[in-house]
């Protein structure tokens, strides 16, 4: 979901913010500090290296063992069920093979893990928007308010959809969704790899006034990341491609 990437910066907000509280260089009005007089909370330098090594430890442990773990499970599972049953691969037609082929329970097990992925979605969503909203916008509203909003976006048009034409309507909503995230996903993110590459967008000012140090990425992560993001960009043109042949 490209919107998450927004997340990374709210959440690790919290943190530094925390971390400079205990250690004496923030107070808990830090944040909203936004006056001449009082100038807006910037993280000191070691709560930004802390932070940084807490989430590289975070993000590898979940790497590497859940997901990895529970997408290979997810593959193993639909190459035995779906092997040359590529025109049943929707939503409702995986339920009725994993209860077939599999147990009944596996098809329960599948709607359940539809409806906590969408709801793990649907938080997502509303963080994401809140960050947006409150950090480029400077736009806060009531949190009741934002979450009737965001889940009225994400819950009404499916409703309609589910109304007006049924199985399919979903099926190819879904796909389509699918197809738009791909596609924005370069796009989101080619800012992201464009500013974290730089040393002077990622300067961080030492607390003694002095010069500043770069936090930007190194050589290799920024090659690593400009080959991934090349391939998802040659994948979503293919995508694209086979989709306005009618190949997918």
């Amino acid at each position: 979901m490209p919107h998450s990437l927004y997340l990374g910066s709210g959440v690790v907000k919290g943190r530094v913010l925390d971390f400079d509280i205990r250690h004496g260089n923030a107070t808990e009005e830090s944040d909203e500090q936004e006056s001449e007089d009082l100038p807006k909370y910037r993280p000191s330098l070691p709560a930004i290296r802390y932070c940084l090594k807490y989430s590289i430890v975070e993000l590898a442990i979940s790497l590497f063992t859940f997901a990895l773990f529970v997408n290979s499970s997810i593959l193993i599972v639909a190459g035995a069920s779906l092997y040359n049953r590529a025109e049943d691969a929707d939503l409702f037609g995986i339920y009725n093979l994993l209860s077939s082929t599999l147990s009944p329970a596996a098809g329960t097990i599948f709607a359940l893990a539809l409806l906590l992925s969408g709801t793990s979605a649907g938080i997502i969503c509303t963080i994401s928007g809140q960050i947006v909203s409150e950090g480029q916008l400077n736009w806060r509203v009531a949190p009741w308010l934002r979450r009737l909003i965001t889940r009225a976006i994400s819950i009404i048009p499916a409703v309609i959809i589910a109304g007006a034409i049924g199985k399919n309507g979903l099926t190819a909503a879904l796909n389509a969704s699918q197809v738009a995230l791909s596609v924005i996903l370069p796009f989101v993110s080619a800012p992201l790899l464009y500013f974290t590459c730089r040393n002077r967008f990622m300067m961080v000012t030492t607390s003694d006034g002095g010069e500043g140090i770069g936090m930007g990425n190194g050589w290799f992560t920024n090659v690593l990341a400009v080959i991934i993001w090349l391939i998802i960009v040659v994948m979503n043109v293919t995508l694209l491609v086979l989709t306005g042949l009618g190949r997918i």
